[in-house]
């Protein structure tokens, strides 16, 4: 097929690899600049470095309504757009323009977790898989029919990063697969829009630690902020002190939620939850922490003494 690619990231760059493996012509790629928000600084493997280095056409767009772009799809006679992780809106004239429309590849498994961030709040929510999505782009955001779905389980201490190299994998097949299907005259399903849900672009105050939370949650926040992620984080005596290790206690621990309470296994425990005051549920251990400077200690090292608090300002 003659395609053109829409892409970012490392998401993107599998998409494209994808694509020239399969011996698809590229016409044309399309890809954002370089930016310093902290989630697009990480998992950054370059599209448009993968395109040239293939003789590829590139275009650095933030939004993809401009009439040279417009142009110049129109001129590749296009079969395909194929699309994963760009960050805006495609307009109409652009994902109806190819003969087959508009693939697009999502990381979840739709309708489930649109927008941004999929895997993050997926792990978050506790479910017990996440995956990959390829669908058809119509006027809503990751609402289009859907192509193919593949999913991966969710162990008991995965993390997010586990979890994207799992989903990461499935790009290349999923839009291999998917190709075909269409080339053969599959025709997609439509979403179910009764369970949807969209979510937003995660921010720093996203990680930040409640200590009101019961203890499983603020666990699952640990691991879904795992690194290279911006970490999970409270505030100990006025200075950010990230978690970037925890686990749920095996006693239970009554008090304020946020006390620095006790050692336990190779951790100390911080009591926590909506019924800490009184005494009949966990806290969390918390095992490594990162210092604002960006030392990594031990939990035992890190709290010498027992006693204070740790806040969320």
């Amino acid at each position: 097929m003659r395609v053109a690619m829409f892409g970012y990231q490392t998401w993107g760059h599998r998409t494209l690899r994808a694509l020239i493996d399969a011996g698809h012509d590229v016409a044309l790629v399309v890809t954002h600049p370089k930016s310093d928000h902290a989630y697009e600084r990480i998992w950054a493997d370059s599209v448009a470095d993968l395109a040239e280095e293939h003789g590829i056409r590139v275009l650095l767009r933030d939004r993809p309504d401009d009439t040279e772009l417009l142009a110049e799809l129109r001129a590749a006679d296009l079969d395909l757009i194929v699309a994963n992780n760009w960050r805006t809106w495609l307009p109409p004239e652009v994902f109806d323009l190819p003969r087959h429309g508009t693939l697009n590849i999502h990381d979840s498994l739709l309708p489930a977790y649109a927008g941004f961030s999929p895997i993050i709040w997926a792990l978050l929510n506790d479910e017990p898989e996440v995956g990959v999505t390829a669908h058809m782009m119509d006027g809503e955001l990751d609402a289009g029919s859907i192509v193919l779905q593949r999913s991966v389980p969710v162990g008991p201490t995965d993390t997010a990063t586990d979890l994207f190299h799992r989903t990461v994998d499935l790009i290349a097949p999923i839009t291999a697969e998917a190709i075909k299907l269409i080339e053969q005259g599959f025709t997609p399903a439509p979403q179910d829009r009764s369970r949807a849900s969209f979510f937003h672009k995660r921010a720093k105050r996203d990680s930040l630690i409640d200590w009101t939370w019961p203890p499983a949650r603020i666990e699952r926040l640990v691991r879904a902020q795992s690194d290279p992620y911006p970490n999970a984080f409270t505030y100990h005596r006025g200075q950010e002190l990230r978690v970037v290790k925890a686990s749920v206690s095996k006693g239970h621990y009554g008090g304020t939620p946020g006390r620095i309470f006790i050692r336990e296994g190779d951790g100390v425990v911080i009591v926590a939850g909506p019924d800490a005051l009184r005494g009949t549920s966990p806290g969390l251990v918390i095992e490594r922490v990162r210092t604002a400077d960006g030392a990594e200690l031990a939990a035992g090292d890190y709290f010498k003494t027992m006693g204070g608090y740790l806040a969320n300002s």
